[in-house]
């Protein structure tokens, strides 16, 4: 599903944010990225998705090389994968209906179905209740469950999460974690990168970690699964 190989980037000359990073995450793991602030975690994230491109080295995700992708083509690629931020990033002027489908009302699909959509992921994170309430309305766990439920709604094959139990309560980012779990349970594979040690070690899956750049450790696949 995704696979780097000797990839490096750099922000300034002579200064490089990821040294020679290369792993694997196969089809339907769950993954944890961790590392201090500054390690490097996030950069990772933008180089899946697109954002940014290596300065060396090559990343394939779900079968395509990322860096050779024509850029009409990005957001066919960004389409199967779901992205959950730490701050939410919500629209505050949007219900949470218009919120969860505004992907899907730009790629022309119809009410009727993305009400159905709607209904679906937001019944899975507990909010179909909630669908005409405005962000500043909710309580902080409700904003990243709306999140999670816009990041799922267009069935992403690939679901990448940038610290997103940061600005959450202990009991609140249980939560989160196993409605992650919930998910990759299903066939997502999930990439959640995070400081949290405690939540690392009480999910109990597969850790990347890195250092200053660097993949310092990688407790390996704990999930026999083979690619699809």
């Amino acid at each position: 599903m995704i696979h780097f190989y000797h990839v490096h980037q750099s922000y300034q000359r002579n200064i490089l944010a990821l040294k020679d990073i290369s792993f694997d995450c196969l089809r339907g793991e769950f993954v944890f990225l961790t590392g201090a602030s500054g390690a490097g975690k996030t950069t990772l994230l933008k180089l899946i998705i697109r954002e940014e491109i290596p300065l060396q080295g090559q990343i394939l995700v779900n079968g395509q090389n990322v860096s050779s992708i024509p850029v009409n083509k990005i957001p066919r690629l960004r389409r199967a994968i779901g992205v959950v931020f730490q701050d939410f990033k919500l629209i505050r002027g949007k219900t949470v209906f218009e919120n969860v489908t505004f992907v899907l009302k730009t790629l022309g699909i119809d009410l009727k179905e993305r009400r159905k959509r709607a209904y679906h992921v937001l019944k899975q994170v507990g909010l179909q209740h909630k669908t005409n309430a405005y962000p500043l309305e909710l309580s902080g766990g409700e904003q990243q469950r709306v999140a999670v439920a816009r990041a799922i709604v267009n069935d992403p094959v690939l679901l990448l999460a940038d610290e997103p139990t940061g600005n959450l309560d202990p009991d609140m980012a249980v939560e989160i974690m196993n409605l992650f779990s919930k998910i990759n349970r299903r066939g997502t594979t999930v990439l959640v990168a995070t400081h949290d040690r405690e939540m690392i070690r009480r999910m109990g899956k597969r850790v990347i970690t890195l250092d200053k750049g660097q993949l310092i450790h990688d407790t390996g696949s704990q999930m026999q699964i083979e690619e699809t």
